[in-house]
């Protein structure tokens, strides 16, 4: 079974739900401004993923840190995981976690390559 984290508002999200229910896929959605993130699923994306591609960096959020904020929060995966949990906006969206793996933002094509097994 699939799983959407994200945030329900988001254009990318909605993307992504569009094209899994065209597809047929069901899933289930993790809204992590509702329902929060916990620091034991975030250490799990920060390895397989990356951090370069679980932050987002481009948003408002992360600009509306302090630079002293920012650099806390790269300065090791424990303060990076602090700061997730307490902004979960900063997480790129959505996070599409699959049996072979995640799919972080919204890409068209990788999307359609999904299939229901």
């Amino acid at each position: 079974m699939l799983k959407i984290y994200g945030i329900k508002n988001c254009n990318s999200m909605k993307k992504a739900f569009d094209a899994l229910n065209e597809k047929g896929l069901s899933y289930e959605f993790h809204d992590y401004k509702k329902q929060g993130i916990d620091a034991e699923t975030l250490k799990i994306w920060l390895e397989k993923i990356g951090a370069d591609t679980v932050l987002n960096k481009k948003g408002t959020t992360w600009r509306k840190l302090s630079a002293d904020e920012q650099q806390h929060a790269l300065s090791s995966e424990t303060h990076l995981i602090d700061t997730l949990v307490a902004h979960p906006s900063l997480i790129k969206r959505p996070v599409l976690q699959t049996a072979s793996g995640y799919l972080v933002g919204f890409d068209e094509a990788a999307y359609q390559q999904l299939s229901a097994s």
